[in-house]
């Protein structure tokens, strides 16, 4: 159980730029690989997303969770095994929303995205970062 402090909900909100930073990492670097160096697009978008979950880790492991675990290698597994995680649910709640439910796409991501973001935090704060 969590108790709702001022510094959870600080955490959180630093988590929450983090990812904001990881969209523009992503998007950035899928755009330049699929649009500049003509690379395919599924192969672009494997290299956004990576590059995207690095960079929120290193973030969130100085800036968010001040993690001092001198076992990286294995915290970093963690981190991109629960945003795989979390890419999953996301692709999970998209599809339901849109396929069975007909809500509109972009309402549904953004439904989704908050849904994933609340996992990843507590996730990530528990298994990854604890």
């Amino acid at each position: 159980m969590f108790v709702i402090t001022r510094e959870l909900i600080f955490k959180f909100l630093k988590f929450g730029i983090v990812g904001a930073s990881g969209v523009l990492v992503d998007f950035g670097f899928t755009y330049l690989c699929k649009e500049i160096l003509k690379i395919q697009k599924y192969i672009a978008n494997a290299i956004g997303f990576t590059l995207a979950a690095s960079s929120n880790y290193i973030l969130n492991r100085i800036w968010t969770f001040h993690s001092q675990n001198p076992e990286i290698a294995i915290e970093y597994s963690k981190f991109l095994f629960i945003s795989l995680i979390g890419l999953g649910i996301n692709t999970l709640i998209l599809w339901t929303l849109v396929s069975k439910f007909n809500k509109q796409f972009y309402i549904s991501k953004l439904f989704a995205i908050a849904i994933v973001t609340v996992w990843n935090f507590f996730i990530n704060m528990i298994f990854t970062f604890h």
